[in-house]
């Protein structure tokens, strides 16, 4: 990306160097949007006051003029260090000058009715010197927003408005530089400035003063009592508690649902065009997230979830689609933003999502096997649940014979994908369960006959015995990575052989330094150019599978390698270059986190009652992994820092 052209002598801090890696990105949010924030203190992408809001800032996906506010100290920086203060999104960055020493705390107030981002400046030793740089861009860049100074609070305060946007900051006077305002302060010991960003209605009158100190210890506090009940399975406490995190800050308090990622845009490929809006509800992750809340004890976000799923898909079965925007709004309409150059140049930028008006048959499998595993959890059965399910079935079971454009929403021709028929095969199936296991009303003969049908199918048409595997569908021997879900959803047993042979083929085929594709993209079969890089879930569900069928050993050894591609925050995107090790696409990636979770939680039950031997992970010397090597007599394990027993 190439720098915006400078109209003025002032120097924006490090902006030859964008874009800035993925994981050099925090996220803070306030349960209704989030804001990602570099290593370099520039707050790149931000949208009020939903997720799916348009932007004001997104120099993420553009040139600097698209929106960025910065605020890092002048000067020389000899240390930076940063991390969330334990079991919240309140970030804390420690700046050391030849100065002196302050910190910042970065957070987005909860339960407060507004929407407000706050960055508190501390003096911690000497002096130091801070810049604040705004640049304010509405509506995805295309609105330069009217700015004035206004008296608040006993001061001034920065005001920009453009249509129905107005934003208010609070903090040091900014002064007019050209199409930015930049501010120049410096804070000593224990000396404490607060720069306050609140969003309104542009026709409402300015909001009252934010009290910072109170907002902070309500923050908290309320993540901190979120965090306390997650509950996670050791080794991979941290880890699964920071992902359980991440699915709570990625849901809209109201509406209870949740993004598959707080961006839109990040290419799958450096400089590609598998630039997708991630900002929207996936009923997939919809119904896994169910699952892993009720295993972790949150009861009652997992029933805001089941709430949430039952108000999208309520009416005719026909017009169920596979996301819908966060309040449930069916129209997703996707276009592209012209005025945006890209991350790293990566084009077209696009907003919305045309995939919401695919046919994908495996969002119901989905919903049914999480509406099923609910009942059996103990949720209190709807009086719409039941009901709404057998509309589902009703209109599944006229219509599942027709191809579908599969979970990995591609853009190329329908086909009778292998993962798609078990979904549908799994519909059947929990509708069967439905009424034998719980009493429900329905015709478990016809739904056994169907299923039964379906299965025989796919073990016609889905499996290639000589072989001895599962296809990615029915015209073709490649496989795909969804495959490993078939024994998630009891189609088959994870030790099954014919499930042993599609991992051994997976493991062929799909694997790349050691993690694994969705799938071979240059097949084309996807109708889109470019390729990808290993798909993060992907290799989770790996971890999943080995662990479920006895390969615990591998399982920790892959988990311990995945465990290492998080940021120093503990977030993951959608995918991960392992030449250039770098994470790769929209972050975070609540499917990412959803799969780690699931697949530590896999490894817990499978060691129930045994001893085995650990892999390499965050906090374990290279002394403790020798000694366990040779205690049991195997060859050394490789370090999960990246380096792997890939078979490519």
């Amino acid at each position: 990306m190439t720098a915006a052209k400078k109209t003025t002598s002032v120097q924006e801090p490090d902006s030859t160097d964008r874009p800035y890696p993925i994981e050099d990105y925090a996220l803070i949010g306030d349960l209704h949007t989030a804001a990602l924030i570099s290593r370099k203190g520039t707050l790149d992408w931000l949208c009020m006051p939903r997720f799916d809001s348009s932007s004001m800032f997104a120099a993420l996906v553009g040139p600097e003029d698209a929106g960025h506010w910065t605020l890092a100290p002048r000067g020389k920086v000899t240390h930076t260090e940063r991390a969330y203060l334990p079991g919240t999104f309140v970030l804390r960055t420690l700046w050391r000058t030849e100065e002196g020493e302050a910190e910042v705390i970065e957070f987005m107030p909860l339960h407060d009715q507004r929407a407000n981002l706050v960055r508190r400046v501390r003096g911690l030793r000497g002096k130091v010197s801070f810049r604040q740089i705004l640049r304010l861009r509405f509506d995805y860049s295309a609105a330069v927003p009217w700015i004035r100074q206004l008296p608040y609070d006993g001061g001034t305060a920065l005001l920009a408005t453009a249509g129905p946007d107005a934003v208010l900051i609070q903090g040091p006077r900014l002064r007019a530089d050209g199409l930015r305002h930049i501010a120049d302060f410096e804070v000593v010991e224990d000396q404490i400035v607060d720069l306050v960003l609140t969003w309104y209605k542009s026709y409402l009158e300015p909001p009252e003063p934010t009290d910072v100190d109170g907002a902070l210890r309500r923050t908290v506090g309320w993540w901190e009592d979120w965090a306390r009940r997650s509950n996670p399975p050791a080794p991979f406490d941290e880890q699964v508690q920071r992902s359980l995190l991440v699915l709570r800050a990625l849901t809209h308090e109201d509406t209870g649902g949740i993004v598959a990622a707080a961006t839109m845009s990040l290419p799958e490929e450096d400089g590609g065009v598998r630039n997708w809006d991630y900002r929207y509800v996936w009923l997939r992750d919809a119904a896994l997230t169910i699952g892993v809340l009720m295993t972790h004890g949150y009861r009652d976000e997992a029933e805001e979830w089941r709430q949430w799923l039952l108000r999208a898909i309520a009416g005719d079965p026909a017009d169920v689609q596979i996301m819908y925007a966060l309040g449930g709004e069916r129209r997703l309409p996707e276009f592209e933003v012209p005025q945006l150059s890209g991350y790293g140049g990566a084009v077209p930028v696009r907003v919305g999502n045309a995939a919401y008006l695919q046919r994908q048959w495996d969002i119901f499998g989905e919903v049914m096997v999480a509406l099923h595993g609910a009942r059996t959890a103990g949720l209190e059965e709807s009086e719409a649940s039941w009901p709404l399910q057998l509309a589902l079935l009703k209109f599944l079971e006229e219509n599942w014979h027709k191809p579908d454009r599969g979970i990995w929403e591609i853009r190329g021709e329908e086909r009778y994908f292998t993962h798609s028929r078990a979904m549908v095969w799994a519909a059947f199936d929990r509708g069967v369960r439905g009424i034998t296991e719980f009493g429900l009303p329905g015709d478990a003969e016809r739904w056994a006959s169907l299923r039964d049908q379906v299965y025989e199918e796919i073990m016609a048409r889905g499996f290639d015995a000589e072989r001895n595997t599962f296809v990615q569908h029915y015209d073709t021997g490649a496989v795909d990575a969804a495959l490993l879900q078939l024994p998630q959803i009891g189609f088959l047993e994870p030790d099954d052989p014919r499930m042993l042979g599609t991992v051994a083929a997976l493991e062929d085929e799909l694997m790349v330094d050691g993690l694994l594709l969705r799938y071979r993209a240059e097949t084309g079969v996807d109708g889109l150019a470019g390729t990808e890089h290993p798909f993060l879930a992907c290799s989770f569900w790996l971890v999943e599978q080995y662990a479920a069928s006895g390969r615990v050993l591998d399982a920790r050894k892959l988990m311990g390698q995945l465990t290492t591609l998080v940021n120093d925050l503990g977030l993951l995107s959608e995918e991960y270059d392992p030449v250039r090790r770098l994470q790769v696409g929209n972050i975070p990636q609540a499917l990412s986190h959803l799969s780690l979770v699931r697949a530590a939680d896999a490894i817990a039950a499978a060691e129930k009652g045994q001893e085995q031997e650990l892999p390499l992970v965050r906090g374990e010397s290279e002394g403790d992994q020798a000694a366990a090597a040779n205690e049991t007599g195997d060859e050394e394990l490789p370090a999960a820092t990246g380096e792997t027993t890939s078979k490519t």
